[in-house]
């Protein structure tokens, strides 16, 4: 099935997902492949739980909470609420619908299935026509490095909410990782159009996919342009701490630092209209658009000028 993807793209949770839901929209079906960030999984309550995978399975199928872009439309809270009463961690949320997927998850895991094959078959189900993989089988764990020590990666998100002041990042068993089988036939691929990286949170949504090995070798390797989309406009995130965090690290809080922060990964950048003056700076061809979404009609928008841009560049270089 792989072999009919056209386009991987490279995703963390909200910010990733808003654009390959417009990707999805844009492209025929089962030509899209989404890989998602694992970096922040993490086991809690005696669960497997995959943020950024199920927030882009859930956008995909149309179940996702349009209010927060992560869990499920029409949730309940029935579990959270008997977990508080008897004394139980309740700084993670987790919704009654959004539990089943959870515990699935976290059955099958323990039966010996691999997370690729679980999350393929969690979006069959959800009559989901794009590949969604994670960035690979094994268990890469996304650590904080702060003022207050290091700290997994949800403890510094969401219960400390990205208070403590940070000075790097590691990934715990990425070297020992490899990119999913059907990933690298999708990169080696002779079909493939376009590597687009979703506006996603540089340090800890793409740096944990990049960081697994054989990832950014393949990836460069491949025939297809890669393409970057920024996630600051203006010199602000549009989501989450991104611009927090390139402060935090003397990193200029700019669309022209996160393509040099992608090396020489890239053959293209997308960046804001509010930020066309940083193409002159930018070693690489630009597209300056407007990559604010918040209507589908954005998300459709932008993403039919990404791979169209992608194109232009493919022409060029063949």
């Amino acid at each position: 099935m792989s072999a009919a993807v056209s386009v991987v793209a490279l995703s963390g949770g909200i910010g990733g997902a808003k654009l390959a839901l417009g990707l999805y929209h844009t492209l025929p079906p089962n030509s899209l492949m989404v890989v998602c960030n694992t970096g922040d999984d993490f086991e809690h309550l005696g669960l497997s739980i995959s943020p950024d995978l199920d927030t882009v399975l859930y956008t995909l199928a149309g179940v996702a909470n349009p209010a927060t872009g992560w869990g499920r439309a029409g949730e309940t809270w029935s579990f959270m609420q008997a977990l508080g009463q008897l004394g139980g961690e309740t700084w993670f949320r987790l919704g009654d619908a959004d539990l089943a997927t959870h515990v699935e998850r976290t059955r099958r895991l323990a039966a010996g299935e691999g997370l690729s094959a679980i999350s393929d078959d969690f979006r069959t189900r959800l009559a989901v026509r794009a590949r969604l993989v994670p960035m690979c089988d094994e268990p890469v764990r996304t650590m904080v490095h702060t003022y207050d020590g290091i700290l997994p990666f949800q403890r510094y998100f969401v219960e400390r909410r990205c208070a403590p002041k940070v000075s790097g990042f590691e990934f715990h068993g990425a070297n020992e990782a490899r990119p999913t089988p059907s990933l690298r036939e999708a990169l080696a691929s002779e079909r493939l159009e376009a590597v687009v990286i979703c506006p996603s949170n540089p340090f800890i949504s793409i740096d944990p996919i990049l960081a697994v090995s054989g990832m950014r070798a393949a990836i460069a390797a491949c025939r297809a342009p890669v393409v970057a989309v920024a996630p600051i406009i203006g010199g602000r995130a549009v989501k989450g701490p991104t611009a927090k965090m390139m402060a935090e690290l003397g990193i200029p809080a700019s669309a022209r630092a996160v393509a040099e922060h992608y090396g020489g990964l890239l053959d293209g950048f997308v960046l804001d209209a509010a930020d066309a003056d940083q193409t002159r700076v930018i070693d690489v061809p630009c597209l300056a658009t407007r990559t604010l979404m918040e209507s589908e009609d954005d998300k459709r928008t932008l993403a039919a000028g990404v791979l169209a841009f992608a194109r232009r560049i493919g022409e060029t270089t063949r």
